[in-house]
């Protein structure tokens, strides 16, 4: 088979790997229409499991990602003068430009051709292959070609954040919640490496505007913001990359759903064909875990078109958890007022809780004991098991469509810094 990757993140390379892995013989290019050595952000996260996954299907890369990463299993929580700690799940973290070259090393090893600043989107011939991967992101250029087809909705996210890196080493998945004359400002720093850390900042729109962030510069905008987060950082600078024009990178986050993931010999794949809130970290995990399903899928399928469907299916499928978690999660950080004048154990509890579809409809104290009894109680432990998908499906409601509903497991994805949930 002739494959074209468009895209050259860790799922259109993971992907390039496992195909090579299967069948030596398949042609397949890698086109990134950036220059090499060029990528966003700064690190990614990702749990234990991951690893696990990732080892069952190609040992070498596994080992590689492993090697190179950074763990931490504790949360620390900031909000104004007081600190809370919990110790939890381990995570990991890695830089994304680390990841995309442990990747494209082991698919160049393995045969796969890897050709950048090569924009295919943008180009007035399109590229011949027997199959075309879109793993170009939640922008997607191939995606938008047949808008239509795919049935892409965007839903804009309401709060206001900036994705920055640090020198401040973290030792713990950290959050530091301050509180100004404007509203409430806070940021989630990990680290990914030996001398750096990821350091996103959020805030909702009237604390962005009345703090002056809608005017400042790339450079004012920092220096605001290592004021305000001079405690947390210990005086280390904050950096980051301004636009053309001088201003700062603020962003709406934009969750990406499609009608459909493929369109004739077209399949989309990570970002370019979901997105989940970057506050529960799963979606380096998410774009491997579609990489090692479509393989599977034409591996197992000598016909193009029932391997697509099957494919589709079961990332849908698997996606409905993630999907609910992050969604509940950016509302929790949207109605951040109802839950931060809690005492901090609870406080943090609930953070760690933000996925819940009950957190939302039951007064934070009351689940917060509710939860507590929970962890003792098998009895209600099963009910609140028992109610959670059901609530979850009954506010998604019909119109959102299954890739929005509720959670059908019990068990919600782990989230960055906070228990993953009883």
């Amino acid at each position: 088979m002739k494959v074209a990757c468009v895209g050259g993140g860790p799922a259109g390379l993971y992907f390039s790997i496992l195909m090579k892995l299967r069948d030596p013989s398949h042609d397949i290019t890698v086109h990134e229409r950036n220059p090499a050595g060029s990528t966003y952000g700064w690190g990614v996260t990702y749990w234990a499991g991951l690893l696990d996954t990732l080892h069952r299907h190609d040992p070498v890369s596994a080992r590689a990602i492993h090697e190179n990463s950074v763990r931490w299993s504790d949360g620390v929580a900031h909000v104004r003068d007081r600190t809370t700690v919990h110790h939890g799940d381990q995570g990991f973290g890695i830089g994304r430009r680390t990841l995309l070259d442990i990747l494209a090393g082991r698919a160049r090893s393995l045969g796969v051709r890897i050709a950048f600043q090569q924009p295919v989107a943008d180009a007035t011939e399109p590229v011949r292959a027997d199959l075309i991967v879109a793993g170009d992101g939640a922008n997607s250029g191939l995606r938008g070609r047949h808008a239509g087809h795919f049935g892409t909705d965007i839903t804009v996210g309401r709060n206001k954040y900036v994705w920055l890196g640090t020198t401040k080493v973290f030792d713990a998945f950290t959050f530091a919640f301050v509180e100004t004359a404007h509203g409430w400002i806070w940021c989630y720093g990990y680290r990914y490496g030996e001398h750096h850390s990821t350091c996103v900042v959020e805030c909702s729109p009237a604390t962005w505007t009345g703090l002056g962030l809608h005017e400042a510069n790339h450079a004012d905008g920092l220096a605001l913001l290592e004021r305000l987060f001079a405690g947390p950082l210990d005086g280390h600078p904050l950096f980051g990359r301004a636009r053309a024009d001088g201003s700062a990178r603020w962003l709406h986050f934009r969750t990406v759903t499609n009608r459909t993931w493929y369109r004739d010999n077209l399949v989309l794949i990570g970002d370019a064909a979901h997105t989940t809130h970057y506050s529960i970290g799963a979606g380096t995990t998410l774009a491997l875990e579609d990489a090692i399903a479509l393989a599977g899928a034409l591996h197992d399928s000598p016909r193009l078109q029932p391997a697509l469907a099957r494919y589709e299916r079961e990332r849908r499928s698997a996606l409905v958890p993630a999907q609910s978690a992050a969604r509940y999660s950016a509302q929790w950080y949207e109605n951040l007022p109802r839950y931060i004048d809690l005492a901090p154990p609870e406080m943090f509890a609930l953070l760690g809780q933000r996925h819940s579809p009950l957190l939302p409809h039951i007064p934070p104290q009351l689940y917060y004991r509710i939860d507590r009894a929970a962890g003792q109680l098998e009895a209600l432990r099963k009910l609140k098991r028992w109610l959670g998908p059901r609530l979850a499906r009954t506010v998604a409601g019909v119109g959102r469509g299954s890739a929005r509903g509720g959670s059908s497991r019990p068990e919600p994805p782990h989230t960055p810094g906070g228990p993953s949930g009883r």
